[in-house]
């Protein structure tokens, strides 16, 4: 038996994943990791962590399944994008990550939006605080010592392939997140390094995410039980990957990404940008595919902040209560911008309202109105895609989201139109992960490993409910709109 391990470096938890050459799962583990907020508008994790995390998670697979691990062939790579991993000569990381939820660099995106929308377009997107580039930027301007102290800079998931094998590199999907790729060519942009001020010798070459990009250390294998010589692939950035575990490498495959972040994803066969819309036109993570996406930084991350503000209550438990007690559209408001927000609105500053509060309210409405906020921000998503050519007619649904079939009907209501809950869409990642691990091997026919899993559910919108949706989904954006001056004070 052949298996596959995907490993998905996400932003609250790093997931591995053991499936057969069927796709069954064999194992699983999941680690956490913190994220620190040391000033305004910060973000930032200890790459550290994400290695420490990843051992204990191969620990936790080696001792529960060790048969599955002697039987793994090939490691994937996914990870959360954008972060800015700075390594000295030692390979140690000069600072800590600076992650894709940051918005310190919103002055230095602006100055780059100063350059037009040709560069933006050959780039995938407007320069935005939060992407690589400008952070450099930030560093270069706030802290001149790190960023000196400087080797090399890589991507959150490319620091675990340099610990597993002991390779710089990095794939054409996490790069475009950076703000330094040539969307087209899918290599990196001498226009963008420059306006940048990068040193170009910082940069890791670039390898096709589903290509092998070196093997597993002997120390590596032999201490959590692996084989000698374990191909570990490229990788890719998250939401990329998580479109290859659902199969939706070809033009017009579409899902709505509901994790820590949220994204409304469509696959292409071209790179097509939209930048005035704030549509991200990036590379796939198979070679030959693009997609475009509206990126935004508020998704089940919201209803996790709630439950922490409920008293650490259990989200499940949260999800059950709100469904039993639906009747309808809420009375409550949820600007769900905890992280700022980026598709459509561009603003670091944004942050979370709640809005009606009254009296009577209860844990439920305020449950209810998150899961509503976060459905609204798809709907301004929608409409930033069809407004940059892209209408979507059918989605699946995919990330840890994906569990609550309620807050997906919430969302196909306010969206109009089904989405698919597949079998292991919820795995995310990961899963895609090992797919690319399996392609990476060498001896699988893409076609029949990038297929669409079985589909478990399909969610059908309520056309009653989308019509009683819209007057507040218009109220939703009257009240960003005229709070949006008050955020930034």
């Amino acid at each position: 038996m052949s298996c596959f391990l995907g490993l998905d470096l996400g932003t609250s938890a790093v997931k591995a994943l053991i499936v057969d050459e069927t796709e069954r799962v064999q194992a699983e583990a999941e680690e956490k990791l913190p994220t620190e907020h040391p000033a305004p508008l910060a973000s930032e994790q200890d790459p550290n962590a994400w290695w420490r995390a990843v051992q204990a998670a191969l620990t936790r697979l080696h001792r529960e399944a060790p048969a599955a691990m002697a039987a793994v062939d090939a490691i994937g790579l996914a990870g959360q994008m954008h972060a800015a991993v700075l390594l000295d000569a030692a390979d140690r990381p000069v600072r800590p990550a600076m992650l894709w939820n940051d918005g310190r660099a919103h002055a230095e995106a602006a100055a780059l939006q100063r350059l037009g929308d040709d560069l933006a377009a050959e780039l995938g997107v407007r320069a935005l605080a939060g992407f690589t580039g400008p952070k450099l930027m930030w560093l270069a301007r706030h802290e001149p010592a790190a960023l000196g102290r400087a080797c090399a800079l890589l991507l959150p998931k490319d620091l675990i392939r340099l610990h597993l094998t002991g390779e710089r590199a990095t794939d054409p999907s996490d790069a475009a997140g950076t703000w330094l790729l040539d969307e087209a060519k899918r290599s990196w942009s001498a226009r963008a390094i420059a306006a940048v001020g990068l040193d170009p010798a910082l940069l890791p070459p670039i390898v096709e995410g589903s290509a092998p990009c070196g093997t597993v250390r002997p120390e590596i294998a032999a201490r959590f039980g692996l084989r000698p010589g374990v191909v570990v692939a490229a990788g890719g950035g998250d939401t990329m990957v998580g479109g290859v575990g659902i199969g939706a490498v070809e033009e017009g495959g579409a899902f709505v990404g509901l994790s820590t972040s949220a994204q409304l994803f469509v696959a292409a066969a071209a790179h097509r940008p939209a930048p005035a819309q704030l549509v991200h036109a990036f590379c796939h993570a198979v070679p030959g595919r693009w997609c475009q996406m509206a990126a935004m930084l508020n998704g089940a991350g919201v209803l996790a902040a709630f439950a922490r503000v409920l008293g650490d209550a259990d989200i499940a438990a949260l999800l059950a209560e709100a469904e039993a007690r639906f009747a309808g559209p809420g009375r409550l408001l949820v600007l769900p911008y905890l992280s700022g927000e980026r598709t459509p609105h561009d603003d670091p500053h944004a942050r979370g309202v709640v809005f009606g509060l009254t009296a009577d309210t209860t844990r439920a409405d305020l449950v209810q109105a998150a899961l509503e906020g976060v459905a609204f921000s798809f709907a301004d998503a929608r409409d930033a895609l069809a407004a940059g050519g892209t209408r979507i007619a059918a989605a699946g649904i995919v990330g840890g989201g994906a569990r609550s079939a309620f807050w997906a009907r919430l969302i196909a209501s306010v969206l109009g139109m089904p989405l698919n809950i597949y079998a292991g869409g919820a795995r995310g990642p990961a899963f895609g992960a090992a797919r690319l691990a399996r392609l990476a091997r060498g001896r699988d026919d893409p076609a029949a490993v990038l297929v669409t899993p079985p589909v478990q559910r399909v969610i059908v919108p309520d056309p009653a409910l989308a019509d009683a949706y819209a007057p507040r989904i218009a109220a939703f954006r009257r009240l960003y709109r005229a709070l949006r001056p008050e955020f930034a004070t």
